[in-house]
C-alpha cells in the first residue's frame, strides 16, 4: 500500500468547533488517525491555530495518542519564510470540515484513502458501481 503525506485540521475536524477553546473530540478521529499512521501514513496538523493555542492544540492530540510528522508545515523543521514559500503546504490529502461538501466523517475518510476513492461531480461520495465481465462460454 502507498503512504500519504495528510494534512488535517483541528477545529471541525478532529474535534469539534470550539476555537478559540478546544472542542470534544470527534467520532473515532483518534482512532482513525492511529489507523492512518499504523498503515504508514505520515500525518501533519494544518490548522489556523498559532501561538499558545497551536500549542495546546498539539499537545492534546500528543495526549490523545497522535504524534504528527510535522506541525503548519510540509516537514518537521521547516522554517517559512514568506518571501520565498507559499503558505501551502505538501499534502496528498487535505481533511478538513471546509472541504466541498462537508466533513464526511472519520469512518469514511479512512475508506476513501485505503480505497482510493475518488470525486468527480454527481458523484461525490459514492463508488462508481464496476460491471462483472462475464467469463467463458456460459458466462461464469
Amino acid at each position: 500500500m502507498k503512504s500519504y503525506i495528510i494534512a488535517v485540521d483541528f477545529d471541525g475536524t478532529i474535534v469539534e468547533d470550539a476555537y478559540p477553546k478546544i472542542g470534544k473530540p470527534m467520532i473515532f478521529a483518534f482512532e482513525s488517525m492511529k489507523q492512518l499512521q499504523s498503515q504508514g501514513h505520515r500525518l501533519i496538523l494544518w490548522t489556523y491555530r498559532h501561538g499558545k493555542m497551536l500549542d495546546e492544540a498539539v499537545e492534546f492530540c500528543r495526549e490523545n495518542g497522535i504524534e504528527f510528522y510535522a506541525v503548519n508545515s510540509s516537514f518537521e523543521d521547516e522554517k517559512f519564510d514568506s518571501s520565498t514559500q507559499s503558505r501551502k503546504i505538501n499534502a496528498d490529502y487535505f481533511i478538513d470540515d471546509r472541504n466541498l461538501g462537508g466533513f464526511p466523517g472519520w469512518g469514511e475518510v479512512v475508506q476513501i484513502i485505503n480505497k482510493r476513492i475518488e470525486f468527480s461531480i454527481g458523484t461525490h461520495g459514492k463508488e462508481k458501481e464496476r460491471k462483472k465481465k462475464k467469463r467463458g462460454f456460459f458466462g461464469i
